[in-house]
């Protein structure tokens, strides 16, 4: 069992934890004027905010457990996830996207695919991404309440009930302020709760040196110790997936359309206080992304080499998921135990937060807004985002246990994104630099590629098709819903009418509004620069992937 022996110190810095959370959902509200500032934070805030918020809205279950998770499963080929299948797509999006979502003011992603397409695909997306969110959601809170079932006694509904409410009652009274300035907060107290658990786990098998002899007597062997050693066509390799299935599914796919399209992500950027800030949003948090690896990933691999049969189920402690709960039993003594316990908390509070705080702001204004009443007062959109809120944590809760049916959250977390955004940004990309492309091909395309993904699913999950592993059958559902989206999207629109021309400014490539913006001094220092911090990014991971080859 990880069962630890918590201390009254322990528990006391758990509670201060939700105080301090509570109490900024409190101060938020008192800013809260317009539904504007609930649901975007006014546009109001500086870029090392919204930077901070956009990384730590991602250090959710999925990061945090499922990322250890894969390091324990798959050895250090994990790092793709971030060098290959993060970085490039956070460049992206601060170079090349962010122009057109904040120059064209839209709210919400799905809002600028009703303007780039039509209602249809706009409703499609709508729904597809608020059922999305609480899915995600749902990780979240099931990974909380397991980690705290298995740590603390707790029970896994109590510990989801307490961390939901918790969540509910900060978005509620502050919105995304509130949300933001939380997941702030909750960036350092992760790096406080990781930072000293890698360190002395690593202290304890001897440093990297130790760590990689041990790796090598172990399952993974030598192929754990290398990111793209055996990824040739016919290959060996922890993944399962050959360069293609890596490159193309998990580094363009995936990546793409997760970082890009995903409005848990962009809603940070969008709530900056101008199109530099904007801009640099996603670009100063790919810079502590880089790193994370260091935090997730060694402490799976500690996990595998220390713990008595680790990932073979036999147990719930030896479960893949539980690699970083099983350090922080053996390593860590009391009140850092409470440290890093609030960690854990505040990482999954995290990905809560973020994914219903985009889930009221879609079904607010994309759903509510745009279907159902159109022009009511700003107190009253605020008053039903509200009311969102609540039903998105409702929900969330019920989902929350679909993810106990996985050893690797990390599986089921890909599958989802090959599901809803993959095809996603198919639709995403085409209508952003084709002209020609259709509202009609635009919907029939992204209904393509989610059936494409999931008939993919169904085909591996009966057996009908053969792939090494799940995460490659989740690269490889990716690339088909990338495909036929694509190809459908090309074939409709040929076959449609497009829109007028007039109507696509801001919305496509080389008529994007807002780009010409005087910036202000101190934003045109060269450092602020997003092409200078992009490739600084790309540099960087360049140099890592050729030292762990």
């Amino acid at each position: 069992m990880l069962r630890i022996d918590a201390s009254v110190l322990d528990y006391a810095i758990i509670a201060i934890y939700f105080v301090v959370v509570l109490g900024i959902g409190f101060g938020a509200k008192r800013l809260l004027k317009t539904d504007l500032d609930f649901f975007l934070s006014g546009r109001s805030l500086p870029a090392w905010i919204t930077g901070l918020a956009f990384i730590a809205a991602n250090l959710g279950a999925l990061e945090v457990l499922g990322m250890a998770a894969n390091g324990a499963q798959y050895g250090v080929a994990t790092v793709h996830f971030y060098w290959i299948g993060a970085i490039p797509a956070m460049v992206f999006l601060g170079i090349v996207m962010m122009p057109f979502y904040y120059g064209s003011k839209v709210r919400s992603v799905p809002e600028w695919l009703r303007r780039r397409y039509n209602r249809p695909t706009h409703l499609f997306n709508a729904i597809s991404f608020a059922l999305a969110t609480v899915l995600i959601s749902g990780v979240n809170l099931f990974a909380l309440g397991l980690v705290l079932s298995l740590m603390l006694g707790w029970s896994i509904s109590t510990a989801i009930v307490i961390a939901a409410f918790i969540v509910l009652a900060y978005i509620t009274l502050g919105g995304l302020t509130s949300a933001i300035y939380n997941e702030v907060l909750q960036f350092f107290i992760i790096m406080a709760a990781l930072v000293p658990l890698v360190t002395v786990a690593l202290i304890d098998v001897g440093g990297i040196g130790g760590l990689a002899d041990q790796i090598r007597q172990s399952d993974l062997g030598e192929p754990g110790l290398h990111a793209w050693e055996g990824l040739g066509i016919g290959g060996d390799n922890p993944l399962g997936a050959n360069w293609i299935a890596t490159v193309f599914g998990l580094g363009f796919v995936l990546s793409f359309g997760y970082w890009t399209t995903n409005f848990a992500e962009v809603q940070r950027a969008l709530s900056a206080n101008n199109m530099s800030a904007a801009r640099r949003t996603p670009l100063i948090a790919a810079y502590p992304k880089i790193f994370i690896p260091a935090l997730v990933v060694i402490p799976g691999l500690v996990a595998l080499v220390t713990v008595d049969d680790f990932g073979s189920g036999s147990s719930p402690a030896t479960e893949y998921n539980n690699a970083i709960p099983a350090l922080i039993a053996e390593y860590l003594p009391s009140g850092m135990l409470g440290i890093a316990v609030t960690g854990l908390i505040a990482a999954f509070m995290a990905g809560v937060a973020a994914n219903v705080s985009a889930f009221n702001t879609v079904v607010t204004y994309d759903l509510y807004q745009d279907y159902i009443r159109r022009d009511a007062d700003p107190a009253h959109y605020i008053r039903f985002g509200r009311i969102a809120t609540v039903v998105g944590i409702g929900i969330s809760i019920l989902t929350a246990f679909i993810a106990k049916g996985y050893d690797n959250i990390m599986n089921y977390v890909q599958l989802l994104f090959s599901y809803f955004n993959a095809p996603l940004f198919a639709t995403f990309i085409i209508g952003m630099f084709w002209r020609r492309a259709t509202p009609w091909g635009g919907f029939a395309g992204l209904v393509a590629g989610t059936f494409g993904a999931f008939m993919t699913h169904q085909l591996y999950s009966r057996g009908t098709i053969e792939i090494a592993s799940p995460l490659a059958a989740d690269f490889w559902g990716a690339i088909v819903a990338f495909v036929l989206d694509a190809v459908v999207t090309v074939v409709v629109s040929l076959a449609t009418q497009p829109k007028p021309v007039e109507e696509l400014r801001g919305l496509v490539w080389g008529m994007a509004e807002g780009t010409d913006v005087k910036l202000s001094r101190r934003d045109r220092l060269w450092w602020r620069n997003p092409k200078v911090l992009g490739a600084g990014a790309i540099v960087i991971v360049i140099i890592l992937n050729i030292i762990f080859i």
